[in-house]
């Protein structure tokens, strides 16, 4: 029975296209190689950050600055080659790079390509922060993964109600500014609309500059008024992203198996079938 079970892996192992071993090998980490694969990729996604942090000291740029250089290009040359096979062994390669992954890893390699026609581009390069996502499920943080999910849902389950919420903050600040500029004149620094409603947004949402201040009794009362406002408007979007947050929670559960066809991750629990393009899990 033992033999009969190990000649059947091993047949399967065989029927495997290599674009399926490679798929294996690059987007699921339950394998040696893939495991392996990945925590290589962690370790070149930290030291590239590195560098680019390194490199944007000045002291430390005028004495490596060339180190640098080739560092980064020799990161962007591998990122590049590991794209490029991540779209080989997708069997829809579009739907992954158009999908929020493959969009990531674009990021993370084109602003050294950039860096021919933008001075600066390469400052950019630390997005490669956010492929360390993958490291949740390298090693089996799922329920991290879970609650990320929860979040990116409610805030697109969220999205009218906090969109009709700021059209009302963007239509009060407004209104609040041009009263200010009524009330305090150019004399004490508010000196047109636009400005007066700078003042307003920074008063509203409690960061206080301080660089323009009401002087008059009036503007005071008002500039007390916007603050006290300030705290209840903090208060609302964050109940709509909770509440939507708790409801999603309850109403269902996730498992994060790489598609073959596209490359998403996130499915509910039971599928069979990726949400996304279709394709057997």
């Amino acid at each position: 029975m033992t033999l009969y079970i190990c000649l059947t892996l091993v047949m399967e192992v065989k029927q495997k296209s290599w674009k399926e071993r490679l798929h294996d090998t690059i987007f699921e980490s339950n394998t040696p190689a893939g495991k392996t694969f990945d925590i290589a990729l962690l370790i070149f996604i930290l030291s590239s950050i590195i560098v680019v942090i390194l490199d944007s000291i000045p002291s430390y740029h005028e004495r490596y600055g060339n180190i640098f250089l080739i560092a980064e290009w020799t990161f962007t040359i591998l990122f590049t080659l590991e794209y490029i096979l991540r779209l080989v062994s997708v069997k829809s390669p579009l739907k992954y790079a158009f999908g929020f992954l493959g969009l990531i890893d674009l990021l993370t390699i084109v602003p050294m390509y950039l860096s021919f026609f933008i001075a600066g581009a390469p400052s950019l390069l630390v997005l490669r922060v956010l492929r360390l996502l993958r490291v949740f499920r390298i090693f089996k943080l799922t329920h991290f993964l879970s609650e990320m999910s929860f979040l990116g849902t409610a805030l697109k389950s969220g999205a009218k109600k906090i969109s009709i919420f700021m059209l009302v903050v963007l239509a009060l600040v407004i209104i609040l500014g041009s009263i200010m500029y009524m009330v305090e004149g150019r004399e004490n620094g508010f000196r047109t609309i636009p400005e007066s409603i700078y003042w307003a947004i920074v008063t509203i949402t409690t960061v206080g500059y301080g660089d323009i201040t009401p002087m008059s009794t009036a503007g005071k009362f008002i500039a007390s008024v916007i603050m006290l406002i300030g705290y209840s408007i903090i208060a609302v979007p964050t109940g709509i992203i909770t509440t939507e947050i708790a409801m999603r929670s309850r109403a269902s559960k996730s498992n994060f198996q790489t598609c073959p066809g596209c490359g998403e991750e996130s499915h509910n629990e039971n599928a069979k079938f990726c949400m996304h393009c279709g394709e057997k899990l």
